[in-house]
């Protein structure tokens, strides 16, 4: 299987890369990035490319995709709507719209959160809402991963100073999490496993996926 993972450099793409080169499905990861990544593998084939709102020059390196796991994410703090709807819906747009040429029947992941809500008073959760029905709607198999809680994994911390401050402060805690709240728990390794899973022959039975379905489906 060759998968495209978009996002590689950041706290869940770092973990779901993981999974991939761990996993013996996976012939090739081709990862997509505009920061260097500090991992080499036989597998990854790193493709460095500044405009995510843009794929298409790139696309003819990436050869036959089975799969994208979209990863991208920024906080919302500071942040307008605009702004903020150009890294977590137009790059997750821009990129099927690249890679539905390659592939109409592949699978394409997307990370969104626990309490995405077209409805929702939170401009992050009203964005999140409108990528997953856009991709939703796209002919190929779309998957909407909405974990709670995610505990990173691999030794990888957060970019942002104030996301460092938060889990390095409740770290400890994520044992005692994952037991009373196992529907709003996960990690980067299981949220990894569980795009794999929902990429083989089976796939899943549903198509917006909790923190406890990602679990389930990592085996966890």
């Amino acid at each position: 299987m060759n998968v495209v993972l978009l996002g590689a450099t950041g706290l869940v793409g770092h973990g779901v890369l993981h999974a991939c080169l761990n996993d013996p499905a996976v012939t090739r990861v081709i990862a997509i990035v505009r920061r260097p990544l500090e991992i080499t593998h036989p597998k990854l084939d790193v493709v460095p490319h500044d405009d995510f709102g843009d794929l298409r020059p790139v696309a003819a390196r990436l050869g036959h995709v089975d799969a994208c796991f979209f990863c991208v994410g920024v906080p919302s703090a500071g942040l307008g709507e605009a702004e903020y709807a150009t890294v977590t819906h137009d790059y997750a747009v821009a990129a099927a719209d690249a890679l539905l040429p390659l592939n109409s029947r592949l699978t394409y992941v997307y990370v969104s959160g626990a309490s995405a809500s077209r409805d929702s008073r939170l401009m992050w959760a009203r964005v999140k809402a409108r990528a997953e029905d856009a991709l939703l709607a796209y002919p190929f198999r779309a998957y909407v991963f909405r974990p709670g809680y995610i505990r990173p994994m691999y030794g990888v911390r957060p970019r942002e100073r104030a996301a460092r401050v938060v889990y390095g402060a409740t770290s400890w805690l994520y044992p005692v999490l994952k037991r009373l709240m196992p529907e709003r728990t996960t990690s980067t390794g299981a949220i990894g496993r569980a795009m794999l899973a929902v990429s083989g022959m089976d796939g899943a039975g549903k198509r917006t996926l909790t923190s406890g379905d990602i679990n389930r489906l990592a085996g966890e």
